[in-house]
């Protein structure tokens, strides 16, 4: 409400009243000084359409920027990409190794990877390392994934010998001091204790079980007993047994010079010794550990039950794996069946999907899920077969195709943002034997990819007969019981090893 102080002799106005006073003076302005007037708004008005009229131009090439691959004397693979957008350059090395080599102690690869970084150096402790680093706003990392360790750095320009010094030392001489190795110990620990207060990790960590196998490099979990047998001798091992020059892929890309840059990396790795005696890494033969069957983790405090349902798939090798991407275009996303379905028609999810997800190297998953209440459970799960059955059987119309072929071609710009992005994707077909260009033959293959190619596809990859159906949920409140989806349903135990049992309701 507007009010005048007669003490102070102003007007008073409400936060309301300030910001539009506010407003129509900005406009005024505007008006004024860059000699608008209303009519020049008109196109609010007018221009507003309809969605499915809206018309955009086509999507343009992407051309792959200019970059350099050459290999040392001692093996190891350098990619080089300039980019003087920025005076910024960033690195990354791909070391030949990862989690699914550790064997029998779970754990001992994730931390490899942390202590590689945060147990410092022969030359720096881990309190030098970040203080440097931070004075320069630089950084080197490191980390150990599922099939592949990683360490990267970036810096300014100014700061690249420094910040690729320190990055070169975190990868030639770690120190994996014990006291960073113990904590790094006690975070894992950490999140061993919270791994099953979300029911949808519960949900994936379960089912890979189920699909892989319990004791599968691709579905292990670390427990306490695994993480207390790991000490620094087996970080020391298992470094030694894998970064080597001949097992690395080092890719650079920024604001460099080439000359300097390539002289850099001869004077940090020319001189780090190859060995000869690694041998190709030999992979464990993939067969799906349950087919079919319907399992259940009973959680009573939960008001909806997060619900997978899936079966082995296979790699982005596959000639059909363009089509079976247009086929994942045809289930997901607004407009997408299962959405259509699922979410729209029938009211059972506020998320639903459906992927066929392969990996590069070994065989991937098909998993469709989502969140449903409780009471809609089992009418969730039957409605999701239907529609993968669905896939099989009916024909897939002209505007669906379409739909799933133009947001697979126009998503392609993405995969090459910037020139780090793309040097990225270069460095990761290396690492798995892929083709270069492998990327555009995917691109041309959706391109060319038919309605009935979509139908081929799901009705020789989707196995609805090998499904295995996955619920975290709370049994009692269940409006149908789950004996209605199978006779026998596998309750399983997520209780923690090490630690003592929920008590029972």
């Amino acid at each position: 409400m507007l009010r005048f102080d007669l003490k102070s002799q102003k007007f008073h106005f409400s936060k309301a009243q300030r910001f539009v006073f506010t407003l129509v003076m900005v406009v005024a302005c505007l008006l004024v000084n860059f000699n608008f007037s209303w009519a020049d708004f008109s196109w609010a008005a007018t221009a507003a359409k309809h969605y499915d009229e809206l018309k955009f131009a086509p999507v343009s090439a992407v051309k792959l920027p200019k970059y350099e691959r050459y290999v040392l004397e001692n093996g190891l693979v350098v990619y080089l990409m300039e980019d003087h957008e920025l005076p910024l350059v960033t690195g990354t090395a791909l070391i030949r190794t990862g989690s699914r080599l550790e064997g029998e102690k779970a754990g001992l690869a994730s931390l490899v990877g942390s202590t590689l970084r945060s147990g410092g150096t022969q030359k720096h402790s881990a309190d030098q390392l970040n203080e440097i680093l931070e004075q320069r706003a630089a950084s080197v990392e490191t980390d150990m994934g599922e099939a592949a360790g990683s360490a990267s750095f970036e810096a300014l320009t100014e700061d690249l010998e420094m910040a690729f010094g320190l990055f070169t030392e975190v990868l030639r001489e770690p120190a994996f001091a014990q006291e960073k190795l113990d904590l790094d110990k006690t975070q894992i620990r950490g999140g061993i204790a919270r791994r099953n207060d979300n029911p949808n990790s519960i949900a994936s960590r379960e089912l890979r079980k189920l699909i892989y196998g319990k004791e599968s490099p691709y579905s292990r979990t670390v427990e306490y007993a695994t993480l207390d047998q790991i000490s620094r001798d087996d970080l020391l091992k298992f470094y030694q047994q894998y970064f080597h020059p001949n097992n690395l892929i080092l890719g650079i890309v920024g604001d460099f010079n080439p000359q300097k840059m390539r002289s850099l990396i001869q004077a940090k790795f020319g001189d780090w010794k190859p060995n000869p005696e690694i041998a190709k890494i030999q992979l464990p033969e993939i067969t799906q550990a349950n087919l079919g069957g319907v399992f259940f983790v009973n959680q009573p405090q939960l008001t909806q039950s997060s619900v997978l349902i899936g079966h082995l798939g296979g790699k982005f090798d596959n000639p059909d794996y363009p089509a079976l991407d247009v086929m994942n275009g045809v289930l997901n996303g607004f407009g997408g069946r299962l959405f259509n379905e699922l979410r729209s028609r029938q009211g059972l999810a506020y998320s639903v999907y459906g992927m066929w997800s392969p990996r590069f190297d070994y065989p991937g998953t098909f998993i469709a899920g989502g969140q449903t209440r409780t009471e809609t459970t089992v009418q969730f799960i039957k409605s999701l077969q239907t529609e993968i059955k669905r896939l099989q059987t009916g024909n897939i119309t002209t505007q669906e195709l379409n739909k799933a072929k133009d947001s697979t071609l126009n998503s392609f710009v993405f995969n090459f943002q910037d020139p780090s992005q793309t040097l990225s994707r270069l460095m990761r077909y290396e690492y798995y034997g892929y083709p270069a260009d492998f990327l555009f033959r995917y691109q041309k293959a959706v391109t060319a990819t038919t309605a009935a190619d979509v139908k081929r596809v799901a009705q020789k990859y989707l196995k609805p007969e090998n499904l295995v159906t996955l619920v975290v949920g709370n049994k009692a409140a269940m409006k149908q019981p789950l004996t209605n989806l199978a006779d026998k349903v596998t309750t399983i135990d997520i209780t923690i090893p090490g630690t003592q049992p929920a008590a029972k309701n």
